[in-house]
């Protein structure tokens, strides 16, 4: 797909430019993900936020509406939630700067306040040493935005922080970069602290790093369950408490939208990416878009597509021919785990029917070219989950573990199905891939009907929206302090 020859059939077709564009920046978070994020629950206590941003004890309700409506969402006249941001200072610290979920969520992040004209400072903590084509990469796309790339350490680190009217921490590693550079000041720069985290897994729970989250501004979380997991975590194990804490759920950009929406450019790159995988027009493909890693499940995925696969034999189902795409592969790597599941193949005998993909991030071709995503995460799952509301906006149907963020994005049986995490899934997620294989009408109800949700809760105005409540609260509560 990376052909010039598929290029210049696009540009043939004379689909929007733009389109071609985008697809160099789409992110899959996913490899990230964390690359990915992690997820929890709620109860409203500040008057500046909508039911979808505080977080305590209650259990949230995902369908009741923001204070917004979505017809100031699609209003083109509607002002930019973010513009009362114009005259501030912001300073973003960042543990690390890469290709995966948080560093990249920070950047877009980024680039929303500079569209409102606000003043961004970013500092990467963790730097490598000799120089990495990745970072000088983003970082000269940050400066090409406005954006200010300064060192992590030295006097101009701690004056801006002591300047900037907000400082936002991203994930719980970044909170080492306070003591280390900050030391003595550390007080001065906490009541006007977002610690935004993302992180699910239980090695992050170190007093080293959040030992100064009571004593923050607010902490700024993916999901519900993320939020509700740190709550008690941090209690139990740290015995510190959580400070006020918002939910904010993501959303798509618009450029990748507009690729989603677009029947042409849609079917251009379906062509492609089939024809460079050798899968036929009518073949069905269920994929899973994520860094091949444990975590990620693909392992429990290739057993549940080998076992769909017999079921379709045993039960004499005619069905297409169905195939599993693993999309973040690492050629170069080859890890143990890889070679754990391509050897899973070979075993069973399946390589014409699974294929592997090298990781990217032009994420859109391959959404655009198969007919259901599967995010397969284990244990607790995302934290929230990007690739399944990206896939949603292609709509496809989402085949998800039961666990983390994507509970609260895929409804079960309307917009997709849920399945147990861990061995307990593998049955029940062949049973559903067979299901979809054999219904065609209830595959294209469940893409539309997650389109829909997209729609209607899921694009960045809506995140832009949900930020822009948190920041206001976080801006008044510093202002407050200080006076």
């Amino acid at each position: 797909m990376g052909k010039q020859s598929a290029w210049v059939a696009i540009q043939k077709k004379r689909w929007p430019l733009l389109i071609l564009g985008l697809l160099s920046l789409f992110t899959a978070m996913l490899f990230f993900t964390r690359t990915s994020f992690d997820s929890c629950a709620t109860n409203s206590t500040s008057s500046a936020t909508s039911n979808s941003i505080v977080i305590n004890n209650n259990r949230f309700e995902e369908e009741e509406k923001d204070k917004f409506t979505n017809a100031q969402i699609h209003s083109k006249a509607a002002p930019n939630p973010l513009d009362f941001m114009k005259p501030k200072l912001v300073l973003l610290v960042s543990h690390e700067l890469s290709l995966s979920g948080g560093p990249l969520l920070l950047m877009e992040l980024a680039f929303l306040l500079r569209g409102v004209g606000a003043d961004v400072v970013w500092i990467t903590n963790q730097k490598p040493v000799e120089l990495d084509d990745v970072v000088y990469s983003l970082e000269h796309k940050m400066l090409d935005r406005g954006v200010k790339v300064l060192s992590a350490k030295g006097q101009k680190a701690i004056d801006i922080a002591l300047k900037a009217d907000l400082v936002i921490l991203n994930t719980a590693v970044a909170g080492k970069w306070l003591d280390a550079v900050l030391k003595e000041k550390v007080p001065h720069v906490l009541p006007k602290v977002l610690w935004w985290i993302h992180e699910m897994r239980g090695h992050y729970f170190k007093v080293e790093y959040v030992k100064h989250l009571p004593f923050v501004a607010g902490a700024m979380i993916d999901s519900h369950t993320t939020a509700e997991y740190w709550k008690n975590r941090t209690r139990e194990r740290l015995g510190i408490k959580m400070p006020e804490t918002y939910v904010v759920h993501l959303g798509n950009s618009k450029e990748l939208m507009e690729v989603a929406e677009d029947t042409v450019a849609k079917r251009i790159l379906r062509e492609h990416v089939r024809e460079s995988l050798g899968v036929r027009n009518e073949d069905l493909i269920f994929a899973i878009v994520n860094s091949v890693s444990r975590g990620k499940g693909q392992d429990l995925f290739l057993r549940s597509f080998h076992e769909s696969l017999q079921l379709i034999k045993e039960k004499k189902l005619q069905v297409p021919p169905i195939h599993a795409v693993i999309v973040g592969s690492d050629m170069n790597a080859q890890t143990k785990f890889e070679t754990e599941l391509r050897n899973f193949v070979l075993e069973k005998k399946i390589q014409d029917r699974v294929h592997f993909v090298n990781k990217t991030l032009t994420v859109a071709p391959y959404l655009a070219s198969i007919d259901v995503l599967v995010q397969n995460s284990q244990a607790r799952g995302e934290c929230f989950g990007r690739i399944t509301i990206e896939a949603m906006a292609f709509q496809l149907p989402v085949l998800g573990t039961a666990a983390g963020g994507t509970m609260e994005i895929v409804v079960n049986g309307t917009t997709g199905w849920l399945h147990p995490a861990a061995k307990e899934g593998v049955t029940p997620l062949a049973n559903n891939i067979v299901k979809l294989a054999t219904h065609v009408e209830r595959r294209l109800t469940m893409g539309k009907k997650g389109y829909e949700r997209v729609k209607e809760r899921f694009l960045e105005p809506h995140m832009s929206h949900r930020i822009a409540l948190v920041l206001k609260d976080v801006l008044q509560k510093a202002k407050s302090h200080s006076t």
